[in-house]
């Protein structure tokens, strides 16, 4: 009667109640050692279980869906040695020569109560002096490719091990990614690399040779022999007929010199166990920001990582503001490097002020996490800047010094209500817009210890004189340093006004949370066409720079056109 064996759930690391999602073989198929049998996957990993020998599938005792854990039966299979037909005709094994030679005359296969062949190995090598403490010999042979479906020039994007690495079978070697999908290929056997046959960047086929491992075989004669005892001698203390010695396998044929050169091919495997679980796209992805995907947690079916998952963990981390976890989790900016800038020639060291140290770090984080697009324009102040100069009379009567700002101030009021995206927020998880009723503006003033930005509020219900009074006194508390945090928080929009000092452009930095700020220019004199001829006119060039994550091309465009409208005929804030 054919033997049957029973092939049990392995140690799978820790995971309990591991669902089959896939069943890859059938009552009927014949199998060898490696192929792989079922496909497991837990809410963090999935894992292919193989075949731990060759054979055919008996029967199978699993079903999609049900849940494992180790120990589990999963199938029962005939193994390959058990066929006596096929041992019959089979060749001696190496490992049993001095066996087969005192039997070769003997028509009648031994009884049961005959010892096993291996006791006469014992034997023999005690007579000639063998030690038979010397059971393994190491081997080193080629990894291949296997075959990984449609795919051909597959990039490899990872290398998870090193050279002289112990590596146990089943644990991935390298990475490859194609279009379309990304596989791990892991060792068919234990043993330490001896090398990696390809590098990151390289493109490989099915057969490609990718490693060579050691790895160490059992020697004829040895003590596994004895604690093993081959099927065939297993079906004789059964009581059945011993078949000849099935076909060795590599491992048992250390001293074949052909065998020992003879490539083993890996079994792929999509996501092996303990990887995070996500598509080729969203690793690239993470790759690209520099996020390690063991720190997302997935949303996915069955927990897995899609791209909104890995935007959504940058923005925490980003908003956060912590340190980066061992393992460089979190996205990471090269330092620079330190430079002694002493070796080139005289130097002197200052401390950098403390308005500048605060400023700094802020402009960097809304440097690194606002999408910057920045439009430039220009406005025709001609009449704007004559009715300014008309009302200086009635501004010194009040005392008070009627500047180009507060009139700045009201058109950019007027075109927040025509434009209220622009004055909004996003929120803290980049998913919402927060639009904001009150129009409180922060203008950029310079003092000797570097620039503030203090906010005037509500906005929209103060005239000309007023604001020009508020800007006043706010510009005098910031140069004699008291301005309070309240004085310079709340700000839906902020100005920064160069034109005092000159220049034609520049790209300013938004102030986040804001997601807009503005940059005047030094207003010039200019030739303008009215469709005569040339007249001067005076001309103010600006800068909007925005959050392009809120606000696109066409709306920054339509803002700063409308912006220009205004400034051009200050009659339109009436309207």
């Amino acid at each position: 009667m054919a033997q049957i064996d029973e092939v049990l759930l392995p140690d799978i690391g820790d995971f309990k109640d591991v669902e089959v999602i896939e069943i890859l073989v059938q009552p009927g198929d014949k199998v060898e050692a490696e192929d792989p049998l079922i496909t497991l996957e837990s809410d963090k990993a999935s894992v292919e279980i193989p075949s731990p020998g060759a054979g055919v599938i008996n029967e199978i005792k699993v079903a999609l869906g049900d849940r494992l854990n180790q120990g589990d039966l999963i199938l029962t299979m005939q193994p390959e040695a058990a066929d006596t037909n096929q041992a019959d005709a089979a060749p001696p094994s190496a490992a049993h020569t001095d066996v087969a030679d005192a039997t070769e005359s003997q028509p009648e296969p031994p009884q049961a109560a005959e010892p096993p062949a291996a006791s006469e190995t014992q034997a023999a090598a005690a007579d000639t002096g063998t030690d038979t403490d010397s059971v393994a010999d190491p081997v080193v042979r080629e990894v291949l490719l296997p075959d990984i479906g449609d795919f051909k020039d597959v990039e490899i994007i990872e290398l998870l091990v090193s050279e002289g690495d112990q590596v146990e079978a089943e644990q991935s070697l390298l990475t490859l990614e194609s279009d379309k999908a990304s596989i791990e290929i892991p060792a068919p056997f234990s043993g330490v690399l001896k090398s990696l046959l390809v590098k990151i960047g390289d493109r490989v086929n099915q057969g490609d040779p990718i490693a060579r491992i050691e790895s160490v075989v059992a020697s004829p004669g040895g003590a596994d022999a004895q604690a093993k005892p081959p099927v065939a001698a297993q079906a004789t203390a059964a009581g059945g007929a011993a078949p000849a010695p099935a076909e060795p396998t590599v491992e048992r044929a250390p001293g074949d010199k052909e065998l020992q050169r003879r490539p083993v091919i890996a079994r792929p495997s999509d996501a092996p166990r303990g990887k995070p679980h996500a598509s080729p796209g969203v690793r690239r992805f993470a790759r690209e920001l520099g996020v390690d995907l063991y720190q997302v947690e997935g949303s996915g079916p069955k927990g897995r990582i899609v791209k909104a998952d890995v935007q959504a963990y940058v923005k925490r981390t980003l908003s956060a503001g912590t340190a980066a976890p061992a393992g460089g989790a979190a996205p990471q900016l090269p330092t620079m490097p330190e430079i002694d800038f002493s070796q080139f020639g005289e130097v002197e060291e200052q401390e950098l002020g403390r308005i500048k140290r605060l400023s700094g770090g802020h402009l960097h984080r809304s440097w690194l996490n606002v999408p910057h697009v920045t439009q430039f324009d220009s406005a025709d102040i001609t009449e704007l800047e004559a009715f300014r100069k008309s009302q200086k009379d009635a501004a010194v009567r009040q005392e008070l010094k009627l500047t180009f700002m507060p009139f700045l101030m009201q058109a950019v009021c007027k075109a927040l209500g025509e434009f209220p995206q622009f004055n909004s927020s996003l929120s803290a998880d980049g998913e919402r817009l927060i639009l904001k009723k009150y129009v409180h503006i922060g203008v950029a003033v310079d003092t000797p210890k570097g620039l503030v930005v203090p906010v005037v509020r509500d906005v929209d219900s103060k005239g000309s004189f007023e604001l020009a009074a508020e800007l006043g006194e706010i510009s005098e508390k910031a140069r004699a340093g008291k301005l309070s945090p309240t004085d310079m928080q709340g700000g839906c929009l902020t100005i920064s006004s160069l034109g005092g000092i000159g220049g034609t452009q520049f790209t300013p930095i938004v102030n986040a949370p804001e997601v807009a700020i503005l940059g005047i220019s030094r207003a010039a004199m200019q030739p303008t066409w009215d469709g005569e001829g040339f007249v001067p006119r005076l001309i103010m060039p600006f800068s909007l720079s925005y959050d392009h994550r809120v606000i696109d091309g066409a709306e920054g465009v339509r803002f700063t056109t409308y912006l220009s409208q205004l400034l051009s005929d200050i009659r339109r804030l009436l309207l």
